[in-house]
């Protein structure tokens, strides 16, 4: 199948900056990933996204699926589910193992949907 591959434009603009403070993510109270190694991705009128380093990963949380996606201007995604306090969430959480160049250093990172966890950044962490 081919791919329409799009690089970020004045029309669909994507920044990543490193976040520059303390993230602290929850699920169900339990922290998951702390980190300060954070980067925060801004993709045209979306709401910024925390990508966090998987090596701040809480271990054992995360458990690769065999769901994807494909993103345009990011590249392929796959997703793991979290599990946090004996409960999984099934795709929970997404990452871009190979992402296109204009995106880079999301490289080894993940995010996830923000209806699943609670983040607090900088003096709220």
């Amino acid at each position: 199948m081919e791919r329409t591959v799009k690089t970020p434009g004045p029309d669909h603009p994507i920044t990543v900056e490193p976040t520059g403070d303390r993230v602290v993510v929850r699920a169900g109270g339990q922290v998951i990933a702390e980190t300060t190694r954070a980067l925060t991705l801004r993709e045209s009128t979306y709401p910024p996204v925390q990508y966090i380093p998987l090596e701040d990963i809480a271990e054992g949380v995360l458990h690769r699926t065999d769901s994807q996606t494909y993103c345009p201007y990011k590249g392929d995604a796959s997703y793991y589910s979290l599990t946090s306090e004996g409960r999984e969430i099934t795709d929970a959480v997404w990452t871009y193992d190979k992402p296109y160049d204009a995106v880079s250093v999301i490289a080894g990172h993940v995010a996830f949907y923000p209806e699943h966890v609670e983040f607090a950044v900088g003096s709220d962490a």
